[in-house]
């Protein structure tokens, strides 16, 4: 039997949304953690241009030739890993860490806010599914 989910490029797109998400959580709470870790390097998780790219290349393959066909597979968008940066310190002063709090806990409310509209989406998504399976009730 073929998954529903082998034809909704939307909610495969929002859950990798939501594993590279909370990949992002970890990696600004290591970062928080670390805060007053001398000669620590503040470390970064980029996946945003990695995923745009991925859905902008095309990467959804049709069933058939025709345009208006459901797209099958979103290998593209599948394998977007993310990229881990390091940040070091450049200022040279004090132990040489360059965690800054405002920066991590601006981040920190950022990812948070997006997590939850991936899962807000993702939820409607799955109302409008449950909607139709009840033959609109």
């Amino acid at each position: 039997m073929v998954s529903i989910q082998q034809f909704d490029t939307t909610m495969n797109l929002l859950g990798r949304v939501l594993d590279l998400r909370s990949k992002n959580q970890e990696v600004i709470s290591s970062n928080i953690a670390n805060a007053e870790t001398p000669h620590y390097s503040a470390v970064s998780f980029e996946f945003e241009d990695q995923l745009r790219n991925a859905m902008d290349k095309n990467t959804l393959k049709p069933v058939s030739g025709h345009a208006k066909h459901f797209p099958l597979s979103i290998n593209g968008i599948m394998e977007v890993q993310g990229t881990l940066v390091t940040h070091p310190d450049k200022t040279g002063v004090g132990d040489r860490n360059s965690v800054s709090m405002s920066t991590e806990m601006m981040n920190l409310s950022k990812n948070q806010i997006l997590f939850e509209a991936a899962i807000t989406m993702l939820n409607k998504k799955m109302s409008m599914l449950k909607y139709a399976a009840n033959d609109g009730r």
